[in-house]
């Protein structure tokens, strides 16, 4: 028998899920309209949270869909990468770490001005929150299926 308190953990479970999958939708989007339409080529650190961002978009989109709460333990290792990848690009950018690898030095620096969303938000530091977001949402549709277990 279910009551209306299970039912709306399950609800909630689903919407983490869809909000992980928005915000891997818009990043991997944004990422795109910079690339292709604004003409700005990314640099290698770039290249590789893309490769972690845009399945994500793909993973979240099908067990958002299909209501697959389980996601968790496949997408969670992705956004974890993806996240330590931006943090250390992040710390590039902010100048804590010597960049003595120059990972932008490819393409144009993502550490000028053309690299910022509306002149003050730098691209590493977008990407950083968006895999973090995408962590916590998948970490929440956790919770809430391992409190309904314990039901």
């Amino acid at each position: 028998m279910t009551n209306d308190a299970t039912a709306a953990s399950g609800h909630d479970r689903w919407l983490y899920l869809f909000v992980a999958w928005i915000i891997a939708v818009a990043a991997s989007l944004a990422a795109l309209f910079i690339g292709e339409v604004v003409g700005q080529a990314p640099c290698s650190l770039c290249w590789h949270q893309r490769a972690f961002m845009f399945p994500l978009a793909v993973l979240l989109a099908v067990a958002s869909f299909r209501g697959d709460t389980g996601i968790w333990c496949y997408g969670l290792p992705l956004a974890a990468i993806g996240m330590a990848i931006a943090a250390f690009h992040s710390l590039l950018y902010a100048g804590l770490i010597p960049e003595g690898i120059q990972p932008c030095s490819q393409g144009p620096s993502c550490a000028s001005a053309d690299m910022t969303i509306l002149g003050m938000l730098p691209l590493p530091y977008l990407s950083l929150a968006a895999f973090a977001a995408i962590a916590i949402a998948l970490i929440g549709s956790r919770t809430k299926a391992a409190s309904l277990t314990a039901v």
